[in-house]
């Protein structure tokens, strides 16, 4: 399969790509980096990402910025980046993406653990999370047999909390992370929340 790797530099993103590209022409975008560019914050930018590369058989989103901060000290700006990059940039990776999507692909796109187990701090995350949860179920509903979607929800993964001085004994490796993108690409579920701790 062609498949489009949107975050293909980050630390999931990185491991999805050595995963899949062992089966699969994996064709990798970041916000600067990769073989294509696109700022998940703009619709033109995403528009351009999908002229450029044509028609694939899955699109994969590992990407999507928001804010960590007490709930009192939440500012707009801080929930406007979650809004604007994470959940609506992902969303509209679908509203353009699924055009470019040949009949019976995939869409597949982050969401989080912080969605159902938040914690302090991470009231502008989880209701992003939970947002693009709802989404994907909502959306399968009238997509039918013509595309999948679902979201993959990962945990804290083990390289990031390592690089932030956190006991990352809780967490899960990115290429144990990678399996659920793969489970989601190559399997034929759709309106699903995938969370990874199913398929390790």
């Amino acid at each position: 399969m062609k498949v489009l790797l949107i975050g293909a530099t980050g630390t999931i993103g990185k491991a999805v790509h050595a995963r899949l590209a062992q089966s699969h022409e994996v064709l990798t975008v970041g916000h600067k980096d990769g073989e294509f560019q696109v700022d998940l914050q703009s619709k033109l930018s995403i528009q351009a990402l999908f002229e450029k590369v044509g028609k694939v058989d899955a699109i994969i989103s590992t990407t999507g910025m928001a804010a960590f901060a007490p709930l009192n000290e939440l500012t707009d700006e801080q929930y406007q980046l979650g809004w604007q990059n994470k959940l609506m940039g992902q969303i509209n990776l679908y509203r353009v993406g699924a055009g470019f999507v040949n009949a019976g692909g995939s869409i597949t796109l982050t969401s989080g653990m912080l969605s159902e187990e938040p914690m302090v701090g991470s009231a502008s995350i989880s209701a992003v999370n939970g947002a693009l949860n709802a989404f994907v179920k909502a959306a399968a509903l009238e997509l039918g047999d013509s595309l999948r979607i679902n979201t993959v929800s990962p945990i804290f993964v083990k390289e990031t909390m390592e690089m932030m001085g956190m006991d990352s004994s809780t967490g899960m490796s990115a290429a144990n992370t990678a399996v659920t993108y793969q489970a989601a690409v190559e399997g034929v579920m759709t309106g699903q929340v995938l969370d990874v701790r199913d398929f390790v």
